[in-house]
C-alpha cells in the first residue's frame, strides 16, 4: 500500500473511531469490566498503559483494576532521540504535557521494562495486525522488548475497529490479544488455529510462545 493511501486509510480510520466513540464514550469502564485477571497472573506484573488522546478508549479504568490486583503500572514517554520508554507510574503522579497532546510521566521517572502492554489504535484485525498513527513508536518499543524477553502486546478498541483484513509491513509488531467493549479477541489463538487464513493478513509471527 502506497504512503498515501494509508494516509487516506488513517483518516477513514480516524472518523470511523470518533463515530464509535461518540455512540459509546464509556467503553473503557466495560471493557475494564470484562477484561480476564488470567492476563495479569500469566503476563504481569507491570502493565504499561496510555493516557488517551482524543477518541481513544481510555484503559484508565482497566489500569485501575490490574492496579488493585497487584499489577505496578508505567506509562509511555517519547524520549528527545525520538524513541519510545516506558516509566513507572502510579494514580496520582504528576504528567507532563508534551507534543501531540500526549500526558507523559517526568523525564526523571524510573524506565521499567513491561511485561504487559496495552495499545491504542486505530483498527486491528484477526491475525493482530494494527493500525496506529504511523510514526512507528509502538513497533520499534515492542520489537526491542520481544528482542530482550517476554512481553504479551494488548490492543484496546472499540468492537467496530476490529476489521477482516489490515495492510502490514514486515517491521510491523503484531497484536496478541485485544480487549473491546465486547470483550476478549484472543487473538494469538485465532493465529495458531487457522485464523490466518480467516483474516488474510500478513504477521511477523510474534505470539505469546515468543514472548
Amino acid at each position: 500500500m502506497s504512503a498515501d493511501a494509508k494516509t487516506t486509510l488513517r483518516a477513514d480510520l480516524k472518523e470511523l473511531r470518533d463515530e464509535l466513540h461518540a455512540r459509546d464514550p464509556d467503553a473503557g469502564l466495560t471493557l475494564a469490566e470484562k477484561f480476564p485477571l488470567k492476563l495479569l497472573e500469566r503476563y504481569g506484573p507491570v502493565v504499561a498503559g496510555y493516557w488517551p488522546i482524543g477518541s481513544e478508549v481510555d484503559p484508565r479504568p482497566l489500569m485501575a483494576r490490574l492496579a488493585e490486583a497487584g499489577a505496578q503500572l508505567a506509562l509511555p514517554r517519547l524520549d528527545d532521540d525520538g524513541s519510545m520508554s516506558f516509566r513507572l507510574w502510579t494514580d496520582g503522579e504528576e504528567l507532563e504535557r508534551r507534543p501531540f497532546g500526549l500526558s507523559e510521566p517526568l523525564h526523571t521517572a524510573p524506565r521499567i521494562q513491561p511485561t504487559l502492554v496495552l495499545m491504542p489504535l486505530l483498527a486491528f484485525d484477526k491475525v493482530g495486525n494494527r493500525i496506529g498513527y504511523g510514526k512507528g513508536h509502538y513497533d520499534r518499543a515492542l520489537a526491542g522488548l520481544r528482542e530482550e524477553g517476554r512481553v504479551f502486546a494488548c490492543g484496546i478498541g472499540f468492537y467496530g475497529q476490529m476489521l477482516d483484513d489490515l495492510p502490514a509491513e514486515p517491521h510491523d509488531q503484531p497484536l496478541d490479544w485485544a480487549m473491546t467493549e465486547r470483550g476478549s479477541v484472543p487473538i494469538f489463538m485465532m493465529r495458531n488455529f487457522g485464523g490466518n487464513d480467516e483474516g488474510g493478513g500478513k504477521t511477523n509471527g510474534s505470539g505469546p510462545s515468543a514472548a
